[in-house]
């Protein structure tokens, strides 16, 4: 008996310690089901945005929130409790792919009626989330369920088809500027399947870490690897995009979001790329965005990198 005891207990090990752990849920204990409707929140980083996330939390229409996460803590949940009239805010803590093959991970990610991905390390959610149930959990709801899901800085990076994945750490500027085909510029397509952000690649905390010349580069490696014009949305801290699954939305927050189209032939891509920029300005009521595919349309100015400088023109 004590041997079949013993086999059973190591039996029960690896799940007992698999599973992500839960960092609190404030509301309701028990899910509710509501109506939600499609929406994305871009957020840029540092302090949050509360009238993008208002929007955000209504269009669960008040249902459970998630928060997830690899590393932090449980500060989103009082705070979008509080926000908005929603049944529950929970938090997980997913740092392991162990953890987020545990189907049971994947059926609170599912249940939620909008999900949010926190700041962070865009390294751990690709390394730790990608093929398993968390990342299917998360096209589920994007794409079956029409639940709406929004992300700040690390978790701003993982939402567009293109995402700088920084499995060899971060790059700055200065350093993508010095060598455009740095081993460090590495790319990963569609963590998620969000059809309004394709070809386009994300970037945060914009002009307050000089990230435009990077972002540049980031273009340049994604039209030499896929043969595509990409596009890139770079969002600066405390300001934040909401749109629709029709693109339309609004530029909530205290600073710009910029719009970045790659006009360069391919042949001088890889050593002189060009872009045209649309800069537009946030507001507390909101920037209205007729529609995301616009935004590209137009530009404020161009930028080329040539001798490893950044030229406005």
């Amino acid at each position: 008996m004590q041997r079949i005891f013993f086999t059973t207990l190591l039996f029960f090990i690896p799940s007992i310690f698999c599973h992500a752990k839960s960092l609190g849920r404030i509301g309701n204990q028990h899910d509710t089901t509501t109506t939600c409707s499609s929406g994305f929140l871009l957020m840029g980083g540092s302090t949050d945005v509360d009238e993008a996330i208002k929007w955000f939390l209504a269009k669960s229409g008040g249902g459970d929130i998630v928060i997830i996460r690899a590393s932090g803590g449980a500060g989103y949940n009082e705070y979008m409790y509080k926000l908005g009239k929603v049944n529950s805010v929970e938090t997980l803590l997913i740092n392991s792919k162990e953890e987020a093959l545990d189907p049971a991970t994947a059926t609170i990610i599912q249940n939620a009626e909008a999900v949010f991905i926190a700041g962070g390390d865009q390294w751990n959610y690709v390394n730790f989330w990608s093929n398993t149930p968390v990342q299917e959990a998360l096209n589920y709801l994007i794409k079956t369920k029409h639940a709406p899901i929004g992300g700040t800085s690390a978790g701003l990076a993982v939402l567009g088809q293109y995402v700088f994945d920084a499995k060899m750490d971060g790059i700055t500027t200065d350093e993508a500027l010095a060598n455009m085909q740095s081993p460090k510029i590495s790319i990963t397509k569609e963590f998620v399947t969000i059809h309004i952000l394709k070809n386009i690649i994300t970037d945060s905390h914009y002009t307050q870490r000089n990230r435009m010349g990077r972002h540049i580069a980031f273009l340049a490696n994604i039209q030499s690897a896929y043969n595509i014009k990409p596009k890139g949305i770079g969002i600066d801290e405390k300001t934040a995009l909401v749109i629709d699954e029709k693109g339309s939305g609004f530029i909530f927050g205290a600073s710009n979001i910029y719009f970045l189209q790659l006009v360069s032939n391919k042949k001088l891509t890889a050593t002189s790329p060009t872009v045209s920029v649309v800069k537009i300005a946030g507001s507390k009521e909101g920037t209205p965005i007729a529609s995301l595919k616009k935004c590209f349309m137009e530009h404020s100015y161009k930028v080329k990198i040539e001798d490893k400088k950044l030229i406005i023109f």
